[in-house]
């Protein structure tokens, strides 16, 4: 049933505009938050607007899912191909993508997790991702001269150590953050970035110790 305490207006929103919504809805209160009608109260829109722009909610969810998988593993894979000199500076363009969300959006990654245990066709979308950013980070240390036994050791150690921050929801000052990061590399690579590389690292986040 429409709102009617929502006059029907000439705007409708946009097609982002009410992704942006939905997003907010699900990182905030699960997939089952994701519906129609508070969506639209919360833009003070009315409920008919939705379907301008999307066929129904399947269809926002699955374009949630899209934007989950572009500003999660679309920017991880794409980091272990980023230039790098050294394997302990192509580490640091890994291990960076997860210093924010900007690089890697944790707080989506949380919820569709959690949406996954409730929805077998999220949960296979997931393991998949799983799969495919794990097969980057193993691609990578092979790149750099790493058995496929010992690549494969050593990228799960680098990605079940990330997602555990993620899911523990570690909060921790950047400043402590980074200065584990040499140390991390060794470990992931079994080599110890350079002060140099260290210094070009540090200027490239803009971060001043």
């Amino acid at each position: 049933m429409q709102d009617t305490s929502l006059p029907e207006r000439g705007w409708r929103g946009s097609t982002e505009l009410w992704l942006d919504a939905a997003y907010d809805a699900l990182v905030e209160n699960g997939v089952d938050g994701v519906k129609i009608m508070p969506l639209a109260n919360a833009l003070k829109l009315s409920r008919t607007s939705f379907y301008w722009f999307f066929k129904d909610k399947r269809q926002l969810l699955a374009m949630l899912l899209n934007r989950w998988e572009d500003t999660t593993t679309t920017p991880l894979v794409t980091a272990t191909r980023d230039y790098a000199a050294s394997e302990t500076e192509a580490m640091l363009n890994v291990i960076n993508t997860f210093l924010s969300d900007a690089g890697f959006d944790t707080r989506l990654e949380l919820a569709v997790r959690a949406w996954a245990q409730q929805d077998e066709d999220v949960l296979a979308r997931l393991h998949k991702a799983d799969n495919d950013r794990i097969q980057a980070l193993r691609e990578l240390l092979e790149h750099w001269g790493h058995s496929r036994a010992d690549a494969d050791t050593r990228a799960r150690t680098i990605y079940l150590v990330q997602i555990g921050y993620i899911s523990m929801r570690v909060t921790e000052p950047l400043a402590e953050r980074l200065e584990r990061f040499p140390r991390y590399v060794e470990i992931y690579t079994g080599k110890t970035p350079s002060p140099q590389e260290m210094d070009r690292f540090m200027a490239r986040i803009g971060h001043r110790g």
